[in-house]
């Protein structure tokens, strides 16, 4: 037992953990809710964005861009733990989660319609935000239901699974950006439909059991505020949880973030090698995105099978710095390759057991939605955090030498707060 005051999950549910492992369907079901929304973000925020941008302000476009793009971030962090807040309230015969993933999914893909035809950048802006709030809407329910329905020893298997659902996602999006050729209204159309076309075997599937409206407290607005905010003090491993992450995604952000401009200023990729810097991170990006599917998949099954998390998240976390540290000793084409596949390894197996990790210590599964909305905030932090820490030690202390080393110490800070979580092998 916890020798502090760490309060279990199974304590303070009223309703117990699911005992009955989930089956083929239910699985791929969230798999490819995962693929869809993550087509719709990662398609325009890519490519089609930034084209669109040019299109409307082509003197102006990077300053447009960085505004949509921003807005788009900023209503990412509230949308997520709000949705998974109002999820959790949401009673009636379909369940707490599917009417978020449907509404969801319908409201992200009429925003990338309306994205389409545009006429001006303030109502990009608007779509964009829609985009994020319908999309985080339903990754909120979409992530809140594997705790709902997922034992905690097949948690490790599925949240692999859904992490590979992810990367997918995010490697299609960019297929999408690239085939389109430049049409970016039939981008956003495409990446619509695949939405939209991701969350059909879930609905169908889902068996979401539905709450009473009689066994809901009377909501008050001042609770339902006060509610995100959760006790490091009564829930300290659930803050333990929530600092790794943000200290290890900060890391990964950091390493990817000026990946184009190392490749030209630091590798000189294109005078050494004859392959130009937006080539050179195309196909980093595809090794890392090939071992991040094979490696979540196979993390995950193997955290199930040991019974233990917190091993395996310290050892990712570790191999995250390893890649980070490639690159500061070896700044060669040559390195970043084995750096990417080393990324890609660790990154792959941290998403998935980390997951699983986070599952075990959400304090109330009445609260599921709202407290993964806030261990979410986590993940959208860390892409705002990450440049300001970035560049610093690019522009004044060292330049890309220092930036890997110190997103390293970073990373592995994350791997050493694991340790203080307790109730967790």
């Amino acid at each position: 037992m916890p020798d502090h005051p760490t309060v279990p999950r199974t304590a303070t549910a009223l309703r117990p953990e699911p005992g009955v492992p989930v089956r083929s369907p239910w699985i791929l079901g969230v798999v490819l809710v995962n693929v869809g929304i993550n087509v719709a973000f990662f398609g325009p925020l890519q490519v089609l964005l930034a084209q669109q941008a040019a299109y409307l302000e082509p003197g102006q476009k990077e300053a447009m861009f960085a505004l949509v793009t921003g807005a788009g971030a900023a209503v990412s962090v509230f949308s997520n733990p709000l949705a998974g807040a109002l999820s959790d309230r949401t009673p009636g015969r379909f369940g707490r989660r599917r009417p978020w993933v449907l509404f969801g999914a319908v409201g992200g893909a009429v925003a990338l319609v309306a994205l389409a035809g545009a006429p001006n950048v303030a109502f990009m802006t608007a779509m964009w935000c829609l985009v994020q709030a319908g999309c985080n809407s339903a990754y909120a329910a979409i992530t809140a239901a594997v705790p709902d329905k997922v034992p905690v020893t097949q948690r490790g298997t599925v949240g692999g699974l859904a992490s590979m659902g992810v990367t997918a996602g995010i490697l299609l999006g960019s297929v999408v950006a690239a085939a389109v050729a430049g049409n970016f209204s039939l981008g956003y159309l495409v990446c619509a439909a695949a939405l939209l076309l991701g969350v059909i075997i879930y609905l169908l599937r889902a068996d979401d059991a539905p709450i009473l409206r009689s066994s809901l407290a009377p909501f008050s607005l001042g609770k339902f505020v006060s509610s995100f905010w959760i006790s490091p003090r009564r829930y300290p491993d659930f803050a333990w949880a929530w600092i790794t992450k943000l200290l290890v995604n900060i890391g990964n952000h950091m390493i990817l973030l000026y990946l184009i401009y190392f490749l030209a200023d630091r590798v000189h990729l294109e005078q050494t090698t004859g392959i130009a810097p937006a080539t050179g991170v195309l196909i980093l990006t595809g090794i890392y995105a090939v071992l991040v599917i094979t490696t979540s998949v196979i993390g995950g099954r193997i955290s199930d099978y040991m019974g233990k998390r917190k091993p395996l998240v310290i050892i990712s976390s570790c191999i995250i710095a390893a890649a980070s540290l490639i690159l500061a000793v070896v700044p060669t084409w040559a390195g970043a390759l084995v750096a990417a596949s080393v990324l890609g390894i660790g990154f792959g197996a941290y998403m998935a057991v980390d997951f699983a990790l986070v599952t075990q210590v959400l304090p109330r599964a009445e609260d599921t939605g709202k407290d993964l909305g806030v261990i979410n905030i986590a993940n959208s932090l860390a892409q705002v955090v990450a440049p300001s820490i970035a560049y610093p030690f690019v522009a004044f202390l060292g330049g890309y030498v220092s930036l890997y080393v110190a997103a390293a110490v970073i990373g592995l800070l994350g791997a050493v707060f694991v340790t203080r979580i307790r109730s967790v092998a």
